[in-house]
């Protein structure tokens, strides 16, 4: 259960913090059963923030010990995601699987120190225990039998050749405290924790054991990871405890919910780091989205990675779930975009096509014309759009091929506007000088002429121009394409009208 009110969950845990001699040492530890979860990654920025935030450093373990379900390529896409994050652990990854001699080693030294048995319970008894505790209404554990086993009931097991576990002698009374530092201080009856299973019947070590040793040997003093691994951080504790070695501080988060409450899943949408890579966010506003899910300084929306490491602050996360909204992070993204340097988004979005729908298609064409036409039209792109998939959709028509595919609208605007194209055209071709401003005067000066509205001018322009009916400004445009292909699409147009 709880134990005090939020309010004090920093300031106990500011004391504890000034016990720590040892530099502080944060570990991010994804199973590589799937892609990088964006619930992960947020625990991943948390982990790194908090080791930033106090000179320490994050190390990165790769729990891979279920063989089955574990695959290289789940490994290279969390190395990639991170990676594309920016929150690459400091050094190379641990891999927990190669650990396993070392595991079974520290089991040996509890059954050595009578800290933990050989329990010989076979699986119809483990499955009546857990019948009978449910019947009874009681919480499905293991009773302990084997405990405190004779020598002959010992001899009589192996006669049968029954293979045993390694179970822990874990206390069976009194209470383990957990103070973490986003829950408070939790407490556990030690009669509803088992003795939890250490080796299996074939030798390999269980996670519950692997993670306690590869966390102490890898000297991480403060352990951040979602608040469904509470309880074990209880059972966890009587490993620590069983080996005197110095429990790490905890911190436990709230998983991120969907839009409507539930816990985040497929129908809500993306889940993947490399999903939200190929939507066209930022990294740097997806973490920036991420430290904000369920950790906050007022209503402060916008920070610098500086801004984060110097102001993130366990005792500042939230115990509630935070919701993820699609449509903030969409406001968020936008905002990073139209803030970064024209050269640095061109760059960054030439170094994205590889993920972006019809990217690669692109980025077939990019030669050094084109590349300057995309950096040329940049500042108009970015003002509406907030995703680089969007940006991309808005710079397509530098890189559509003549005759333009044509939106049905945009074809109804040439339709109407054929009368004026004509003209429109020959004062264009006349300029002596090709520029937006000298376009614009152009175009206008049409339109007084004629007795035209600007709009029946410009619009079917837009339309010959890109084939659609919405663009970056229209004298953008005609001064990144230039005087050649701009007069080269009207006439594509006039002729098709």
């Amino acid at each position: 259960m709880l134990q005090g009110p939020a309010a004090r969950r920093s300031a106990q845990f500011i004391p504890e913090m000034q016990k720590m001699t040892a530099p502080v040492v944060t570990r991010f530890a994804p199973s590589p059963t799937g892609f990088l979860h964006i619930g992960g990654a947020r625990t991943a920025l948390f982990s790194w923030l908090y080791a930033r935030r106090h000179g320490g450093k994050m190390l990165l373990r790769i729990e891979d010990t279920d063989r089955e379900r574990s695959t290289q390529a789940a490994i290279d896409a969390i190395l990639d995601g991170l990676d594309w994050l920016g929150l690459s652990g400091d050094g190379a990854p641990l891999y927990q699987f190669a650990r396993a001699s070392r595991h079974r080693e520290v089991a040996e030294q509890l059954l050595a120190q009578g800290k933990a048995y050989h329990c010989y319970a076979t699986p119809e008894e483990l499955t009546a225990m857990r019948e009978q505790a449910r019947k009874e209404g009681r919480p499905p554990r293991y009773d302990g039998r084997w405990r405190n086993a004779t020598v002959d009931e010992i001899a009589q097991a192996r006669a049968k050749g029954l293979k045993p576990v390694v179970r822990l002698k874990a206390p069976d009374e009194g209470e383990t405290v957990v103070d973490d530092a986003v829950q408070g201080r939790v407490v556990f009856p030690n009669k509803d924790l088992d003795d939890l299973v250490l080796l299996r019947s074939d030798g390999t070590p269980t996670y519950m054991l692997a993670v306690v040793v590869d966390d102490h040997d890898m000297g991480v003093t403060q352990i951040i990871r979602g608040d469904d691994h509470l309880t074990n951080a209880a059972r966890q504790t009587h490993i620590y405890q069983a080996l005197g070695w110095d429990v790490p501080h905890m911190a436990h988060i709230p998983l991120i919910h969907g839009p409507d409450g539930a816990k985040l899943s497929k129908r809500h949408g993306a889940q993947g780091v490399e999903e939200y890579r190929a939507m066209g966010y930022l990294p740097e506003a997806l973490r920036n989205y991420l430290v904000r899910l369920g950790w906050s300084q007022g209503d402060r929306e916008f920070f610098t990675t500086e801004e984060m490491i110097e102001a993130f602050d366990l005792g500042q996360v939230h115990r509630s779930p935070a919701r993820f909204d699609f449509a903030k992070l969409e406001n968020m993204n936008g905002h990073y975009m139209r803030a970064m340097d024209d050269d640095a988004l061109t760059e960054r979005l030439i170094a994205t096509l590889p993920y972006l729908p019809g990217g690669k298609a692109v980025q077939a064409q990019l030669n050094e014309e084109k590349r300057a036409q995309l950096r040329a039209a940049m500042p108009g792109l970015k003002q509406r759009a907030k995703t680089l998939v969007e940006l991309l959709a808005s710079a397509d028509y530098l890189f559509a091929q003549r005759p333009l595919p044509m939106e049905p609208k945009a074809a109804e605007l040439i339709a109407r506007g054929k009368a004026h194209l004509p003209a429109l055209r020959a004062r264009l071709a006349a300029l002596a000088d090709w520029s937006v401003t000298s376009t614009e005067a152009a175009v206008r000066a049409q339109a007084e002429e004629s007795g035209a509205k600007l709009g029946d001018l410009a619009q079917p322009l837009r339309a010959a121009l890109t084939g659609k009916t919405t663009s970056p400004p229209i004298f953008d445009v005609l001064g990144v394409l230039g005087r050649t292909e701009s007069l080269a699409r009207i006439d594509d147009a006039i002729g098709a009208a």
